[in-house]
C-alpha cells in the first residue's frame, strides 16, 4: 500500500476524483435547488384583469411612414458601388489568405514525403535487410 501512495498518479488520480465528485455535488445542488423555486419567467395571478387591457392607441400613430428612399434605413448602405468596392477588397484579401494557406499545406506535405523518403524508408529496408 505504501508503494501506493508513494507514486503521484495515485495523488493524481484521487485528486480527479475528488474533483469530479464536488463538481456532481454542486450539479445535484443547483438541480434540486431549480425544481423547488419557480421559473423565473412566470409572472404571478394577482393583478386584476382591468390591469392587463391594452392602452388607446390614436389611429394616426398605427399609419405606417410615408415612404421616401434609402434614408429610411439608418446604418444601412443600399449603394450598390460601395458594396461593390467592399466586397471585392474582401475576395481580394480571402484570396491571398487561401493562398498562404495552400503553401503552408504544400511545404508541410513536401516536408513529410521528403522525411519519410530520407529517413523512414532507409530504416524499413535496413531493417528488411537484417531480418533475412
Amino acid at each position: 500500500m505504501q508503494r501506493w501512495l508513494r507514486r503521484p498518479i495515485f495523488w493524481m488520480v484521487a485528486a480527479e476524483v475528488v474533483v469530479v465528485v464536488a463538481l456532481g455535488a454542486v450539479t445535484w445542488h443547483e438541480l434540486t435547488a431549480a425544481g423547488a423555486a419557480p421559473p423565473p419567467f412566470v409572472l404571478p395571478s394577482s393583478s386584476p384583469a382591468n390591469d392587463t387591457a391594452l392602452p388607446s392607441v390614436p389611429a394616426d400613430a398605427l399609419a405606417p411612414p410615408p415612404r421616401s428612399g434609402p434614408e429610411l434605413l439608418p446604418g444601412l448602405n443600399v449603394d450598390p458601388a460601395f458594396w461593390r468596392t467592399r466586397l471585392v477588397g474582401l475576395n481580394g484579401a480571402e484570396a491571398q489568405f487561401e493562398a498562404l494557406e495552400w503553401r503552408i499545406i504544400h511545404s508541410a506535405m513536401d516536408t513529410i514525403h521528403r522525411y519519410v523518403e530520407t529517413v523512414v524508408v532507409p530504416a524499413v529496408e535496413g531493417a528488411e535487410k537484417r531480418s533475412l
